[in-house]
């Protein structure tokens, strides 16, 4: 919030760019800061992408993520470095926070500073030594699995005791393991208590089952291996007597329960394997009404060996000896083993089961269990600094970045005085013999190429690429040189950015516009010599085109009929004559304005003639001049930054002497020889020479005539 009242504070300005900018360079300034009027602020808010600025520290700034960092963002950011740094001067210093800077006034700052010193420890720095950005980039390193970082998870590095580390991996190994800050997998309080009730209720499940009771057990020990072997063949048993019974209830079925002959002559058809599935769908043994089971003979060969495994384990041992098994026989041993099936289906869902008895029944009777609780308690006692690393990492982000955002922000002092390049200056641009030092990177190509037309700066898009790189587009401004030699599109440049790297530049559009007084007054003479170019050359081309198709025509015509002979025109001399007087005249114009024009200046004084070409001169040219340098005079950077998202305060003029600054001219360094001699240079000639020589002939003549030099001579 900004606040206006009671302000006495006595700023200091700068005048640059056309307007005054605030200086900020003490700790006083920041301390005052909300009372400077926000029309004084050169920007009212900034992007937080596409800037040669942290974009973490972007981030933190951006307390509403939209985006976009605003004033009073950057107010709450100042105040709070105030308020947690002893002496906020701190600020202007170069990278590195003492842990001695933080103030511990509150209980915030002592937390702050208690985490800050953690963070050296855990760094291997020196109580005394400073922080910076890099110590606090890799969290891993931070909350490392061998200390305590208050999230409430343990890993197994975290123990010394080898016991203990055992637990812990057993419990990753069944729970699943919890993410640690430190990116390891861990223990928590929840998969802990999960782990030992599962234990508790497997050991009991097992208690049940070894208890001395006949009624769960009836074959004793051997109750396991006799109703594995009742599983296996319960359901086809099932099927055989229920088929029996409906054979009972209607003699008609029996054939229709049975196998259909045609089955049978499927499986002659074809070589039948001992487990084939084919035979194993078959009944147990022919449906006949009431019919007992057979357990030896006329068994389906499929299933006589799990019926034998039947007989030996369940039924002779519940039943006696015997050959058939009746349904009720059946019933009874399936009554005698229900028990035992229940307590099977009733084991416990759960992975514990693989750590064995014996290791479950150490767990539950050992402290393991509480040493781990132990672990994860003293853990969650670190929690005041894992939520306090994030003011530590803010305030020695703000220590690095804070000053640099406002040397941009509220005023643009890192752009018009040169230390430093501002954070939208993305790099610079090699090209035509030049180097451009304001390039902007192009988030919204349309957006862009609408507002930076304003800026009255010559303009130059370039779509650049490097290996490895995702593509971006720039544009930058051309403040300095002549543009006559760009191209659009393919003139290729290289542009270095802030890290020092290069890409391929091609240009893709161009937006003209003057870029010095000198060239102005030279436009309207290039574009004459431009047209008279262009229409020289279109002049020759029509002609190569007419000869060419005349050629054509007559080569085709003499192929077509080599025997006749085509006949010569008569000369018409009338037509001739025309033509003649036609050209006699033009000439004659032509001369006749000439001779005016020279008479013209030979009529006036000797002082008159250069005011005259000085005239002249002036019409041609003024007229470019002057559009020129009421373009030069609006030169803004404010369009072009607005047009990438910034909401700029003020008219930043680029003029013509900082314009300069912007864009470097290739020039010989000094100290440097240069040899003129050319051996490839265009031969001289001496008509140029012969055509001055006359003229001054003529003039000096004309002048003499005249009688301008009696006075001289007399």
């Amino acid at each position: 919030m900004i606040n206006k009242e009671n302000n006495h504070y006595r700023w200091r300005f700068f005048r640059s760019g056309g307007f005054d900018q605030v200086t900020l360079d003490n700790a006083d300034d920041l301390r005052n800061l909300n009372r400077l009027d926000p029309k004084l602020w050169t920007v009212l808010n900034c992007p937080t992408t596409g800037l040669e600025f942290d974009a973490r520290t972007a981030a933190l700034l951006d307390k509403d993520a939209d985006g976009q960092i605003r004033v009073p963002e950057i107010l709450d950011a100042v105040q709070w470095s105030c308020e947690r740094l002893v002496d906020p001067d701190i600020l202007f210093r170069d990278e590195g926070l003492p842990v001695a800077a933080i103030a511990d006034h509150d209980a915030e700052g002592a937390g702050i500073k208690e985490a800050a010193l953690r963070v050296l420890l855990y760094m291997g720095k020196p109580a005394d030594a400073a922080l910076v950005v890099a110590d606090l980039s890799d969290l891993t390193r931070l909350f490392s699995p061998d200390h305590f970082n208050g999230d409430g998870v343990v890993a197994p590095e975290l123990s010394t005791d080898e016991s203990v580390r055992q637990l812990i991996a057993e419990i990753i190994d069944t729970q699943g393991g919890v993410a640690d800050r430190s990116g390891m997998a861990g223990a928590s309080a929840e998969t802990l208590a999960a782990f030992f009730a599962q234990a508790q209720s497997v050991l009991a499940w097992h208690a049940e089952g070894a208890a001395d009771n006949k009624l769960l057990s009836p074959l004793g020990s051997n109750t396991a291996v006799a109703a594995l072997a009742f599983e296996n063949v319960r359901a086809k048993v099932d099927d055989y007597f229920m088929r029996c019974q409906l054979a009972a209830f209607d003699t008609r079925a029996s054939e229709a329960l049975n196998p259909a002959p045609l089955v049978y002559g499927a499986l002659g058809n074809r070589t039948i394997a001992i487990g084939d599935a084919d035979v194993a769908a078959l009944p147990l043994a022919a449906i006949v009404a009431s019919k007992p089971l057979p357990l030896r003979e006329g068994i389906n060969p499929a299933w006589a060996g799990a019926i034998q495994e039947l007989r030996a384990a369940v039924i002779e041992p519940l039943l006696g000896a015997r050959d058939t098994l009746s349904v009720d026989d059946w019933m009874s041993v399936s009554q005698q083993l229900a028990a035992w099936r229940a307590w099977q289906a009733a084991t416990p869902d759960t992975a514990v089961h693989k750590l064995g008895i014996e290791r479950l029944q150490a767990v539950v009777a050992g402290d393991g269990v509480a040493q781990v609780t132990a672990l994860i308690t003293e853990d969650l006692a670190a929690k005041v600094f894992a939520s306090t690393i994030d003011a530590v990492e803010k305030l020695v982000r703000y220590q690095r970045d804070l000053v640099t955002l406002l040397h941009n922000f509220v005023s643009l002092s890192d752009f018009y005085r040169g230390k430093n390049k501002a954070i939208f200056q993305a790099g610079t641009l090699y090209l035509d013999q030049r180097s451009c030092e304001l390039v902007m990177r192009v988030n919204d190509m349309g957006r862009h190429a609408t507002m930076a037309p304003f800026s009255g700066c010559y303009l130059v898009y370039c779509n650049c690429e490097r290996k490895g790189e995702a593509p971006m587009t720039i544009v930058a401004a051309l403040t300095g040189g002549h543009v006559d030699e760009l191209m659009v599109p393919g003139r290729n440049g290289i542009f270095y950015d802030r890290k020092g790297r290069d890409w391929r530049a091609t240009i893709t559009k161009v937006v003209e516009q003057p870029v010095s007084l000198r060239q102005a007054f030279w436009a309207p003479y290039n574009r004459v010599a431009a047209f008279i170019e262009s229409q020289l050359h279109k002049f020759a081309a029509s002609r190569d085109k007419d000869i060419e198709t005349k050629t054509t025509t007559g080569v085709g015509a003499v192929a077509a009929a080599p025997a006749a002979t085509p006949a010569t025109p008569a000369f018409d001399i009338a037509k001739f004559a025309g033509i003649f007087a036609a050209m006699g005249l033009a000439v004659g114009a032509i001369g006749t304005t000439l001779a005016a024009v020279v008479s013209g200046l030979f009529a006036l004084s000797l002082w008159q003639i250069p005011l005259v070409l000085i005239g002249v001169l002036v019409v041609i040219s003024g007229p470019s001049m002057m559009m020129a340098f009421l373009t030069l005079r609006r030169r803004n950077l404010g369009p072009l930054l607005d047009a990438n998202g910034w909401a700029v305060n003020t008219r930043a003029r680029i003029n013509v002497p900082f314009g300069a600054s912007l864009t470097g001219l290739a020039t010989l360094p000094p100290g440097s020889t240069r040899s003129l001699v050319d051996p490839f240079a265009d031969k001289k000639r001496p008509w140029k020479a012969w055509v001055f020589v006359g003229v001054v002939v003529v003039a000096v003549g004309v002048l003499w005539y005249r009688g301008m030099f009696a006075g001289l001579l007399g």
